[in-house]
């Protein structure tokens, strides 16, 4: 949402492939090294063209940074901790511009952060494709959040 608003749904719709194709892996399905590739090279500079006047900046330049350690752990020689793109979304949600209220606190860095924890417990008991369901499901909340703030 964050992209089409700045005018640049097409290279955040290449990152978002790249970041597919990364999860389809994780199902036993090949990776590609042009997706990827090309996902990569357009996320080194997306940051970079997101209109200062917009708000969600912040936001939206951290959600590049851990698409980039999803796309750099399928780099050979790369070295990269999972648990740096955790941290990397609990900043991402502190750096929302907006008061949010969600079931667990009034701000979006809780929400993020209860996800989190579902998230292990639902890694947990069913396994990657439960959490893919899960994530698609905080997906939405996270996208009606975005719409609030171009309301």
């Amino acid at each position: 949402m964050l992209a089409d608003r700045a005018g640049l749904p097409d290279r955040y719709d290449q990152v978002a492939a790249g970041v597919d194709n990364v999860i389809a892996a994780l199902d036993g399905q090949e990776l590609d090294a042009a997706v990827l590739g090309k996902a990569f090279g357009v996320n080194w500079t997306l940051g970079t063209r997101y209109p200062a006047e917009l708000p969600g900046g912040d936001f939206f330049r951290t959600g590049l940074r851990i698409a980039d350690v999803v796309l750099v752990a399928t780099r050979p020689g790369q070295q990269v901790a999972p648990e740096r793109g955790l941290e990397l979304s609990l900043e991402a949600a502190a750096a929302w511009p907006a008061e949010v209220r969600t079931d667990v606190g009034t701000g979006l860095a809780d929400f993020e952060l209860a996800c989190q924890q579902e998230s292990e417990e639902r890694l947990r008991e069913g396994g990657p494709t439960a959490l893919w369901e899960l994530a698609a499901a905080q997906a939405d909340q996270y996208r009606r959040v975005a719409e609030l703030l171009f309301a």
